[in-house]
């Protein structure tokens, strides 16, 4: 296989996005499929997975395609279904050539999963960890292809959080500002991971990419109580329509102009300096402490 081709845009190409049922993930996958990509869906409900497959359809048409666009379901935060959806993945995708990993949240009350990891950082970066990992191989057998992470500015001035994996130091309350904190631990994490991911994989055809989409006007942490939802509330008149916020997404996706530019981060279409805290030793020393905590090592 040519791993050196050009890459020659969405046209045809098999998309599989987290994160798809609203905001950014279901505005990149109207445009994906608009552009003739062949588009899948994750979520975790069913009828509003239906629901944003349904107008990812009606979207592609509007536009004079007719790709195919599936519908995964799993509940990214617990280990077992992350799994479960990378095997039907395998089973109905013969290619996969971009993985979006766009599913994310913040919570202001510490709680843990199933697998006993605290929420946020289950969800935000070992779900994609994972999923990614076990997707690797049917990546590759697709090259060239590429794996697109939405990481968020709010990582820039965080630490990874090597001494308190668990955010024990929450305390069993939390708060709005602690959970915000855990949030941007989360999203350097998703830099960090992208920067590993990219050194792993260099010659395989197969890119890694992270960006920042900007303040999106989407429902994200308007469930984290009243002072998180007043919050929100009066940054919407400042913030970019989700449609913008998947421009950088959509672009990374589609342009042959970022081939060669695997672990970068981005924002509006341009490269940005990757954070201090994903330099360095950071990103390989993630990669061994999130292989514990899946309870598995990598291929």
């Amino acid at each position: 296989m040519d791993h050196e081709s050009t890459w020659s845009g969405l046209p045809g190409k098999q998309v599989l996005l987290t994160g798809a049922t609203s905001g950014i993930g279901l505005a990149a996958a109207k445009a994906m499929a608009g552009r003739g990509a062949h588009v899948a869906l994750v979520a975790r409900d069913r009828a509003r997975g239906e629901a944003a497959a349904a107008a990812v359809r009606q979207a592609a048409a509007s536009a004079g395609e007719q790709p195919r666009v599936e519908l995964f379901l799993a509940d990214l935060s617990v280990q077992a279904e992350v799994r479960q959806l990378a095997d039907e993945v395998r089973r109905r995708l013969p290619a996969l050539h971009v993985l979006v990993n766009n599913a994310g949240a913040v919570y202001s009350r510490r709680h843990v999963t199933a697998d006993g990891l605290e929420a946020t950082w289950a969800l935000n970066h070992v779900a994609p960890w994972l999923l990614t990992d076990l997707l690797l191989e049917r990546l590759r057998a697709s090259a060239p292809a590429r794996v697109i992470t939405t990481s968020s500015d709010a990582g820039l001035l965080a630490q990874l959080p090597f001494d308190d994996l668990e955010a024990r130091g929450w305390g069993q309350r939390g708060s709005v500002w602690q959970g915000f904190r855990r949030y941007g631990q989360s999203k350097l994490a998703n830099v960090a991971f992208t920067v590993e991911l990219a050194r792993r994989l260099d010659g395989s055809g197969v890119e890694a990419f992270c960006f920042h989409p900007g303040l999106v006007a989407t429902n994200f942490n308007m469930s984290n109580g009243r002072l998180a939802r007043s919050s929100m509330v009066a940054l919407k008149p400042f913030a970019r329509s989700p449609e913008k916020g998947a421009e950088t997404l959509l672009w990374l996706a589609d342009s042959p102009k970022v081939r060669g530019l695997s672990g970068g981060y981005f924002a509006d279409c341009r490269a940005r300096s990757i954070p201090r805290g994903a330099r360095g030793d950071a990103p390989a020393r993630l990669w061994a402490v999130t292989e514990q905590q899946v309870g598995r090592l990598i291929a």
